[in-house]
């Protein structure tokens, strides 16, 4: 079926086909315009309608649980609770009681002024929010981070200080623009601006409202008495009451001050003219002196406030808040005693300290010493005074990050020597010597600043500056300077704190993971809502860093030629570094100061369980230095003194080796590289170091197996210089003179005479001294015609060094009955070998020197040059060959005689017969011998 379709469309196009040609078909229909814009802008009403009631509809659901606005939280306050560490004990109540509220028509226009030019200056124009300056402060947050600039208008802080909790969500910013519209809606702006200038915290020590802090700073009776210099101090306080604090931040003060006038001179309340004259005024020139003195535990509150306002923007003393903190009261007990000089002996009443105490697990401080004869809201010299670090900074910018990103060893070499900074600027030792190759150990140890430099510099400058942020150093962000490798021995134009000095060195002891110091645990709100403060716990450094750096430390206080021996502590594992500064050139000058006093002289100091940080010095260059012994040791002091206290009763522990560390023996450092010690190294000069596992060293030093062997060459060569001069000394000069026929013959010879040895004979006479003969080989000489009457000495010296002598004494020509030298016993002109010392006849060679018997027994007689010892005369025949004593007359120069029983000696003979003999007959003189008898031979000498 051809009339069957499918669908009406079908059919109107088979219609249309159907139509004749030619016939018009009438106008098409005109599209309409705009149809798909339409669509779109009713979409997005659509959606913007259906936003608007979930954004109501959220909007009310947020602040359905506002508080309202309560005229009594607005003008009256509520007191905060703190606890200690014990989470019981409440050590302090703080709150209104040092509050004076100011009526508005009291506060003069330049202090209104002053304020809504620097917090609100759009306040008199907005209904309590403020979408123009919310607008700029986005945009500047976006440009320069969260937290730029802030959008809150005055009353909107009115509102957050009295009513909501400091957590920074949505719905509490939601809650706080809300409730700024109702208090706009009920208060006039002049209530509000009272309210808010009575609510304002100014200072520690419970400083808040415009009243309180007039008087606390200036000593005015009235608000109205404050000049526009002071206005503008005042109105900059409340952003950073600590650090804008004009008395113990004097720099930061003027700063902030004079923003505050550029502000009002910028909006018109004031010209520039009056802004800059003004600025003239010197920030400290019109300060009351403070004179309120602290409480028991102020100096640790005051830190308190400080973190619940920075982390929480709740007022202490105002928002009736619990807050929890890590306070321990025994150990700041202490602390009090020791600054109040209950402890040590401090020289005198301008000498300063400044200490905390930090737990090493968490962080925690135990306690603050913030300094001695203190004033409320005075300078705090553990938190808020900053000075040069000295030498406590090298394990943090200098051998930490060696051994972090190098892997540096405890026993890495570094050579100590003349040195200078990149720029060439020379850098000297405390003692101005050098120490040559030293381990890092011992170059801390000693506290070597080149050996510190070099650590710096290899490490670079970049890797030491993050390393020392991770433990919670920012360097030159807050000291305003360029960051330099005068950092790395602790050349600082501000400085640091102990604060900061105990929560960096606690990461040491704590394994490497820094806790940020901190005082306050948690806090809670009226409403019940609790907030967690405790800092979170992150890693600064490996395992390994954290250990070895410790047992460097640790060196510190127990070697020898460790800086801090004095703070070491029967029981208790303590780790340290010591730190001086000096003054200026300008300030020595000034101040009469000599090139021996110190400005700074820290001890930064723990144990496993606590860090310690402490500073010592005086307030001003003006005030005195450091010179005496008492006054350089007093850091060290006051740390043993504390650490010792707060470790009783307690569990001492260890620092513990981690498995990424080993231990090796190593040779001292010779050299650039570390060596194993071999068989021959001395152990004086082994030492153990600790290594990251894998860097430890392999190679086995030579140095001593080349010494060793060295010193057996030298043993060997020294047993055959030792044979050689024995062998020279067993060669025997031998001389003989003696006189006959007119003439003296001289004759020498040596026993065991090598070949090539050489004498040398002299002759000594009334003439005087003349060389008679030298050469190889014995011999003789005859010396005629010699001087009646006169002794001829005659001496013979061999080129080994070995000599003999022998003289003879020529007889007068009276006595000489023929031409022999033979004499009668009391001429003594005797040969014997023991002759008197006229003859001075001793044979050095046979130490037979022992007496003056002529009549010896004939046991007695020995032989005159056979080496030995005897103990009575050599009487008989002087041959070397022979002994001929078997005849008891033999060779006597007298007898013993029968007289009556007695015995008669001969006239020169000291001997005496000691024993009963028989009786015999007088010797007769002996008949004159030829020349050649032996009994004319004098005695040989060697």
């Amino acid at each position: 079926m051809s009339d069957n379709y499918r669908s009406r469309e079908e059919r109107r196009r088979a219609m249309n086909d159907n139509k004749p040609e030619g016939k018009s078909q009438g106008k098409p229909k005109k599209k309409k315009k705009g149809g798909l814009f339409r669509k779109i802008v009713a979409a997005v009403l659509l959606i913007g309608i259906i936003g608007l009631i979930a954004g109501v509809g959220t909007f009310f659901a947020m602040i359905s649980d506002a508080p309202k606005v309560d005229d009594s939280v607005l003008k009256n306050s509520f007191s905060s609770k703190v606890y200690a560490n014990d989470g019981k004990t409440v050590v302090k109540e703080i709150g209104a009681q040092k509050r004076t509220y100011v009526q508005y028509d009291e506060i003069p226009q330049v202090v209104k002024n002053a304020f809504i030019a620097t917090e609100d200056v759009r306040f008199y124009k907005h209904h309590g929010v403020d979408f123009y300056r919310i607008g700029g402060a986005l945009m500047a947050n976006f440009k320069n981070g969260f937290g730029a600039e802030g959008g809150s208008t005055i009353t909107q802080q009115v509102v957050k200080n009295s009513f909501l909790s400091p957590k920074k969500t949505v719905k509490r910013k939601v809650q706080e623009m809300w409730l700024a519209y109702q208090l706009e809606r009920k208060y006039s702006k002049q209530q509000i601006l009272e309210m808010y200038l009575n609510k304002i915290y100014f200072a520690s020590g419970e400083v808040y409202g415009i009243e309180r802090a007039a008087e606390k700073f200036y000593g005015v009776k009235s608000v109205k008495d404050l000049t526009l210099d002071e206005a503008a101090m005042l109105a900059g306080l409340p952003k950073a009451p600590t650090t804008y604090n004009p008395v113990t931040n004097p720099e930061n003060a003027t700063k902030r001050r004079n923003t505050v006038l550029n502000l009002m001179a910028k909006n018109g309340f004031i010209t520039q003219a009056e802004a800059d004259k003004a600025k003239q005024v010197d920030v400290q020139a019109h300060l009351a002196k403070q004179t309120e003195s602290t409480s028991k535990y102020d100096v640790f509150i005051d830190q308190v406030i400080e973190e619940v306002k920075k982390k929480t923007d709740a007022d202490p003393f105002s928002a009736g808040l619990e807050i929890y903190t890590t306070l321990d009261t025994n150990a700041q007990d202490y602390v009090d005693d020791v600054m109040n000089n209950k402890v040590v002996n401090f020289p005198n009443d301008k000498f300063q300290a400044g200490l905390v105490v930090v737990d090493n697990e968490t962080g925690g401080i135990q306690a603050i010493g913030g300094g001695r004869n203190r004033v409320s809201g005075g300078l705090n010299f553990a938190t808020n005074m900053r000075r040069q670090p000295g030498s406590t900074i090298k394990p943090i910018l200098d051998y930490g990050p060696a051994i972090e990103n190098l892997k540096w060893s405890t026993g890495q070499p570094i050579k100590d020597e003349e040195y200078h900074y990149s720029n060439g600027t020379p850098i000297r030792n405390f003692g101005r010597n050098y120490k040559g190759w030293v381990s890092a150990r011992e170059a801390l140890g000693r506290s070597l600043n080149i050996p510190a430099l070099k650590a710096f510099q290899a490490t670079g400058a970049d890797k030491a500056k993050e390393f020392a942020t991770g433990l919670g150093l920012k360097l030159d962000e807050e000291d305003g300077e360029a960051y330099s490798e005068s950092y790395s021995i602790g050349g600082f134009r501000t400085g640091v704190t102990p604060l900061q000095m105990a929560g960096a060195y606690s990461a040491f002891a704590n394994e490497g993971m820094y806790n940020a110091p901190h005082t306050v645990t948690k806090v809670k709100f009226p409403d019940g809502t609790e907030i967690d403060l405790t800092p979170k716990s992150k890693r600064a450094m490996q395992d390994y860093t954290a250990f070895m750096m410790t047992d460097m430390m640790k060196s510190v206080v127990n070697e020898s030629y460790g800086t801090a021996r004095a703070v070491r502590t029967p029981g208790l594992e303590i780790a340290g570094k010591t730190g001086t500064s000096n003054f200026s050139a300008a300030e020595k000058q000034r101040y009469n100061i000599p090139d021996a006093g110190e400005k700074d002289v820290w001890f930064n100091g723990f144990t496993p369980n606590y860090t310690i940080s402490v500073w010592t010095g005086y307030e001003t260059a003006k005030d005195g230095y450091i010179l005496s012994a008492n006054e350089t040791g007093m850091a060290k002091n006051i740390f043993k003194h504390v650490i010792t206290h707060i470790s009783e009763g307690k569990p001492k522990g260890s620092f513990k080796q981690p498995d990424s560390v080993v231990e090796r023996s190593v040779e001292k450092p010779t050299g650039k590289d570390l060596k194993r010690p071999s068989g021959s190294t001395p152990s004086s000069l082994i030492t153990k170091e600790y290594f990251v596992r894998g860097t430890a060293p392999t190679k086995v030093s030579q140095t001593f197996v080349k010494k060793e062997k060295e010193k057996e060459e030298k043993k060997e060569d020294k047993k055959e210089d030792k044979k050689e001069k024995k062998d020279n000394k067993d060669v025997k000069p031998k001389i003989t003179a003696s006189y006959s026929g007119g003439a003296i013959s001289v004759n020498w010879s040596a026993a065991n005479a090598a070949s090539d040895t050489t004498f040398t004979v002299t002759m000594s006479s009334p003439n005087g001294s003349e060389q008679l003969a030298s050469g190889a080989g014995a011999g003789g000489k005859t010396i005629s015609n010699p001087a009646p009457g006169a002794t001829y000495s005659f001496t013979v010296t061999t080129n080994t060094g070995e000599s003999a002598s022998s003289s003879v004494k020529v007889p007068d020509s009276s006595d000489q009955a023929t031409e022999d030298d033979s004499t009668k016993p009391e001429d003594d002109g005797t040969t014997d070998d023991n002759q008197n010392e006229d003859n001075s006849n001793t044979d050095q060679n046979n130490g037979s020197d022992q007496g003056d018997d002529s009549s010896t027994q004939p046991d007695d007689n020995q032989n005159s040059n056979n080496g030995s010892n005897n103990g009575g005369n050599n009487s008989g025949n002087t041959d070397n060959n022979n002994n001929d004593s078997g005849n008891a007359n033999d060779g006597n120069s007298g007898n013993n005689s029968n007289n009556g029983g007695t015995t008669t000696p001969p006239a020169d003979n000291g001997g005496s017969d000691s024993g009963s003999q028989t009786p015999q007959t007088p010797a007769t003189p002996s008949t004159p011998a030829t020349p050649a008898t032996p009994q004319q031979e004098p005695t040989t000498e060697n």
